[in-house]
């Protein structure tokens, strides 16, 4: 019996790599996700660091030239903030979205790959009721030949 070949080869390998070209942009994009939350992480620590100070420094008695370059600065952090919240929910809503293409090159990779077992299947079946139509052949000539004394 001749090798098995699968008809929808072709179109496995492509689908396989495109889900591999989508998973290796959504950990791009995981990646970027986690470097953004480090930078906003920073950014916050820097928030609590220099209002700490300033709170410090208010008790101690601070002059107003230097609590109005205090406050301007924890002001122009807190817009970089929701700057950088803002870039943080884009790159979050991007990862949704490449997820969600992921799953599905994931099935339609899946759903090729089920019906290339169910081909494989069906043609080991195919295969092995040949082998054995074969072996009842020989078997039933060599009785024959057995039979007629041969």
């Amino acid at each position: 019996m001749k090798k098995f070949r699968f008809s929808l080869e072709t179109v496995l390998d492509y689908k396989q790599q495109a889900l591999d070209s989508l998973r290796a942009e959504h950990a791009a994009i995981l990646a970027q996700v986690r470097a953004q939350e480090e930078v906003i992480e920073g950014l916050e620590e820097e928030h609590r660091q220099a209002d700490a100070d300033f709170t410090q420094r208010k008790l101690e008695g601070i002059n107003i030239v230097d609590a109005m370059s205090y406050e301007t600065y924890l002001r122009s952090l807190e817009q970089k903030l929701r700057e950088e919240y803002r870039k943080l929910e884009r790159l979050r809503h991007t990862e949704e979205q490449k997820r969600t293409q992921v799953v599905e090159a994931r099935k339609e990779t899946a759903t090729i790959e089920k019906l290339k077992e169910h081909k494989l299947a069906s043609y080991r079946k195919a295969e092995q009721k040949d082998e054995e139509q074969r072996i009842e052949e020989f078997v039933s000539t060599a009785r024959a030949m057995a039979a007629m004394g041969m």
